[in-house]
């Protein structure tokens, strides 16, 4: 039942050969990862707005100059990544530009922060798209926790479908908000441009006395949340068809294009239309509102918004999976993160990314605005690193026009620097958590980084000299009474060895003495062992009659716990008895060096 649910919802196992027709061609690779990017302009404007709406409206004018800062180094950003995908086309980002230049802490760094940002990403994506939709739909607004986690689910089995299914499928609805902030932007233009527009707008460079450069700095560093995404394309490079570095870079240069467009057009009509934020609709709702009024043409306005702001989350599943591909192979995360499912996906990779990104949106309500200095700021860690990592790499290597490309990477890595310490000191109250949070993640690669290296010095072997030696076996069955599952078990551990032995756990005299009686008359060739237990436990006794078995034989022979288990024909029906053989598997397969076996008998009805 439960395989053909999974069939139904991810669809037929690929072979590992299909793996190449799923990599992305560019149109379909600038949908899945500029998806983030491009969300970011329905809410990087208004996070300008509601810092600067402490001033007072009059202030809302500095948004304009604010956001051609924040194009200016999206500009830095794109120049800078264009450079790090010919430099690394294998992919990876920051975490291999750091980890090869800049050493093993400043990579778990910057690995840790994105992969802490993708997160972040699903859930201030799904908590978006919901306020657009209750921006709509006001009566929604108390379920805004419910849509968010719909959707991660909505978006995690599109995922594990694979890389070009959910390409497919999810590039319409991010071609349709590109297509429609556009021809938003164009009508706002048309209707200001003829006196369309009936509010006025704050006087532009007007002087606000309450205006501080603090002020200016932290609404800058909101702004700055508009160019999350920007390093998707330099992640996932693996992702893309043949020739793969070439194709990531145009498609990097077409995300900062659009990007930087809508970004700076939905900026201007803010300024000239004269909104300002409020709680229970967008910037976006109101300049849509205000440009078509409560038609359809609004509708489809904010339900494309809402879809990207959803889909946004799509450039976090394509690239976290990979990059937690890429920490697992140099043993820093679990090693299920470098399996792939039935279609050829990091499917573990997508199901944890879901599962922490849903306990956000239930921790902090599916409030964006908690949740998105968090985000920017596990950005800009790694955009720092890069950008000094690759410095290094030019001074290093000295490739041609190497001058060039270290002026560039030198710019950018001040630009991302300032801006790191710009929300350090502006929004601390709002990030300090992160402080905590990623050394405990940097941590925890450590700890798991060790136990593999410990783990594979003490299972290396040299091949010269280590040989296996032959040894007896000794077998011990535990039983609970003479039944078909017990003769089945004794059958089979006699094939095995000579050394075979049932003992019987006894918590009453009189319960002992009657299973002495029916072995005695059955006979089976195996001798029994008595063991009694005063506190009526079954694993304590076992447990040290293994240790006395231990000790009689030393190093010489082997010991084998093989465990008797009938098997329901229903699932069921194993609810209906007790688990006795699962408990004494899951204790023993932890003690020394004993094998555990279960020896399985079906029923047949």
């Amino acid at each position: 039942m439960l395989g053909k649910l999974k069939r139904i919802l991810i669809g037929r196992p690929m072979k590992s050969a299909e793996l190449e027709a799923e990599k992305l061609g560019k149109l379909k690779a600038l949908a899945i990862l500029s998806s983030d990017a491009l969300s970011s302009v329905a809410y990087g404007t208004e996070q300008i707005l509601i810092v600067l709406m402490v001033a007072g409206f009059a202030a809302l004018w500095y948004s304009v100059p604010i956001s051609l800062a924040v194009l200016g180094l999206l500009v830095i950003l794109v120049i800078s990544y264009r450079q790090t995908i010919f430099a690394y086309p294998t992919g990876g980002g920051a975490y291999i530009v750091a980890k090869d230049n800049l050493g093993q802490i400043p990579s778990l760094i910057a690995g840790g922060s994105l992969l802490v940002d993708y997160v972040l990403t699903v859930a201030v994506s799904s908590s978006a798209g919901t306020d657009a939709i209750t921006s709509a739909f006001p009566v929604l607004h108390d379920h805004r926790v419910l849509i968010a986690l719909i959707m991660i689910v909505f978006l995690t089995i599109m995922n594990l479908r694979g890389v070009t299914e959910s390409a497919s499928v999810l590039a319409i609805p991010i071609y349709l908000f590109v297509v429609a902030i556009f021809f938003l932007i164009i009508s706002g233009v048309i209707k200001y441009m003829t006196g369309g527009i009936e509010a006025a707008a704050p006087e532009f460079g007007a002087t606000v006395s309450n205006v501080s450069l603090f002020l200016l700095l932290k609404a800058f560093s909101s702004g700055c949340s508009a160019l999350t995404g920007v390093e998707a394309v330099s992640n996932a490079i693996p992702n893309f068809r043949q020739p793969a570095e070439r194709n990531a870079a145009a498609t990097l240069l077409m995300m900062g294009i659009i990007l930087g467009s809508m970004f700076i057009g939905i900026t201007l009509l803010a300024y000239w239309y004269g909104v300002s934020p409020r709680p229970t609709e967008t910037i976006i709702s109101q300049i849509a509102r205000m440009t078509f009024g409560s038609g359809v043409i609004y509708f489809i306005i904010q339900g494309v918004t809402a879809l990207i702001l959803f889909l946004a989350a799509n450039t976090a599943y394509s690239a976290f999976p990979l990059l937690s591909f890429m920490l697992a192979k140099d043993k820093y995360m679990p090693h299920m993160f470098m399996v792939r499912g039935d279609r050829l996906g990091f499917s573990n990779g997508i199901i944890f990314l879901s599962l922490a990104s849903a306990l956000l949106v239930i921790v902090f309500h599916g409030e964006t605005d908690n949740l998105i200095p968090l985000y920017a700021v596990g950005v800009f860690i790694p955009f720092t690193l890069s950008q000094l990592g690759m410095m290094i790499r030019w001074i290093k290597l000295r490739p041609a026009n190497w001058g060039i490309k270290l002026l560039i990477n030198t710019i950018g890595m001040l630009t991302t620097l300032s801006i790191t310490l710009i929300f350090i000191f502006t929004k601390f109250s709002q990030i300090w958590i992160i402080f905590i949070f990623l050394p405990i993640v940097v941590y925890l690669f450590h700890k798991i980084y060790v136990h593999y290296q410990n783990t594979a010095e003490q299972l290396r072997i040299d091949l010269d000299q280590d040989k296996p030696q032959p040894k007896g076996n000794t077998i011990i069955i535990p039983v609970a009474g003479i039944t078909r599952v017990v003769m089945n078990t004794i059958s089979y551990a006699q094939t095995l060895s000579p050394n075979v032995v049932a003992v019987y756990v006894g918590f009453d005299e009189e319960a002992i003495e009657k299973m002495e009686k029916k072995w005695e008359q059955w006979n089976p060739g195996v001798r029994l062992i008595i063991l009694r237990s005063r506190y009526r436990s079954i694993l304590g006794p076992l447990r040290r009659f293994i240790d006395t078995v231990e000790w009689k034989n030393g190093e010489t022979d082997h010991i084998t716990i093989l465990i008797p288990q009938f098997v329901t024909k229903h699932w069921w029906e194993s609810i209906l008895h007790n688990q006795t053989s699962l408990l004494m598997r899951a204790y023993l397969i932890n003690y020394k060096d004993v094998v555990v076996a279960t020896v399985p008998f079906h029923l047949k009805n």
